[in-house]
């Protein structure tokens, strides 16, 4: 599988925002995930009782209602508000001020797999039980996929494209890779790209524990996500939001902006194989990252980092690992940060692009949280028990998601 060489185009990363459960914040979400030892954020909400996997990973201290005016919160779902405010905190760590920017030259690319599947869910009960006269107005504006990528539009006054990306839970890789061609193209000079989801659905979890996915690991659910161990037996559920800045080079030398990394590839295919496993090969999932090696113009020996989609479900981890190692051999450094955030879907890639850029510029790797038996099976090297210094020039993200989509970004130091 050979892809075609690119032009190299390094976007510059200079601002970061995120919201999940090992933090509120991009600073104190990188704390927790380099230095915690177990995950913090797991609870058992009241949507989820009685069913078979009754926990998830949920973000704690964070105040809606002081953070977003009373108009915001009307007019937006909770997975947009996370996006809203992930992107007020990137935009803001970038030096950016929306008050003074070119709007028509910002652009918006937020994936996300699921909407406000919640919010769906609870109007759908409320039409059950009380009728069609009880059922908001504001539903179809509200839960509609694209609604998180129009809030941010409207908070920060970006008028130019403002994009919905859907490939479930490579929706916030391809939206950074999807950013990264419309600045390449000259569409903007500023992209705010990323991921966002809320997960508390009781439909959603419903119907994955018919489908098996979910660990059932309920005597003790903060060990229940373990990826790449022997005793792995299913994803669990996070909610949160990653959004990243991107900028055209010329445009942030032009303004002096501190970069923090630098995307310089990206590949996408699909498996064309099921509608929720992998290819038995991870074809699509190779297909993706040789793309994004080519488009980078680097080899896979000048990677030294992998934060892996590594999502604790027994077929994932071992595909993956195998595919990473076929096309990039034994040296890097491999973690996967679901441990700490649960697996997010729609927002995973964006959460996890931002913690490659921060392990680029700390040059630091976080562990692999719960990993206590490593699978035989699994043919490289992941970091576990805690954070391990390391000297890092490239950095790959990769997200596999149901219906074989497959992403893969290349990052490098700024």
């Amino acid at each position: 599988m050979t892809a075609e060489a690119r032009t190299p185009y390094p976007v510059a990363v200079t601002g970061l925002g995120m919201l999940t459960a090992a933090g509120v914040g991009a600073a104190a979400s990188w704390h927790e995930v380099t230095h915690a030892d177990s995950p913090s954020g797991v609870r058992r909400p009241a949507e989820l009782r009685d069913l078979p996997t009754d926990f998830l990973y949920l973000i704690d201290g964070l105040d809606v209602e002081t953070a977003l005016d009373a108009a915001t919160r009307r007019l937006t779902d909770r997975f947009s508000q996370l996006a809203v405010l992930a992107a007020r905190e990137a935009v803001t760590d970038a030096g950016l001020d929306p008050k003074a920017w070119d709007g028509d030259r910002v652009a918006v690319v937020i994936g996300t797999a699921n909407g406000g599947l919640a919010l769906y869910d609870q109007q759908h009960t409320t039409l059950l039980e009380r009728g069609p006269r009880r059922v908001s107005p504001m539903l179809p504006s509200l839960f509609t996929t694209n609604s998180a990528a129009a809030s941010v539009c409207r908070d920060l006054g970006a008028r130019g494209p403002g994009l919905a990306v859907n490939t479930t839970c490579a929706s916030g890789t391809d939206a950074v890779g999807i950013a990264r061609q419309l600045l390449r193209a000259g569409m903007c000079d500023i992209a705010i790209a990323g991921g966002t989801e809320s997960n508390c659905s009781r439909l959603m979890m419903a119907s994955m524990c018919k489908m098996k996915g979910p660990s059932t690991r309920r005597e003790d659910p903060a060990a229940a996500c373990r990826p790449f161990d022997v005793d792995r037996d299913g994803f669990v559920l996070g909610e949160g939001a990653g959004l990243l800045v991107l900028e055209r080079p010329e445009h942030a030398r032009a303004r002096g902006a501190r970069v923090r990394a630098q995307v310089v590839g990206y590949g996408t295919a699909n498996d064309a194989h099921a509608p929720v496993a992998p290819h038995p090969e991870g074809e699509g999932a190779e297909r993706a990252l040789r793309a994004a090696l080519a488009d980078a113009g680097v080899r896979g020996s000048d990677i030294g980092h992998v934060n892996a989609h590594g999502t604790s479900t027994v077929l994932n981890d071992v595909i993956e690992s195998v595919m990473l190692r076929r096309v990039l051999g034994d040296h890097p450094l491999v973690t996967s940060t679901k441990a700490m955030t649960g697996h997010t879907l729609g927002a995973a890639g964006g959460i996890e692009t931002a913690f490659a850029v921060l392990a680029l510029q700390h040059q630091l790797v976080p562990p692999t949280v719960n990993l206590e038996s490593p699978d035989p099976d699994v043919p490289v090297e992941v970091v576990a028990k805690e954070a391990r210094p390391a000297r890092l020039d490239c950095a790959v993200k990769t997200s596999l998601g149901f219906g074989g989509h497959n992403a893969a970004l290349v990052l490098s130091r700024g």
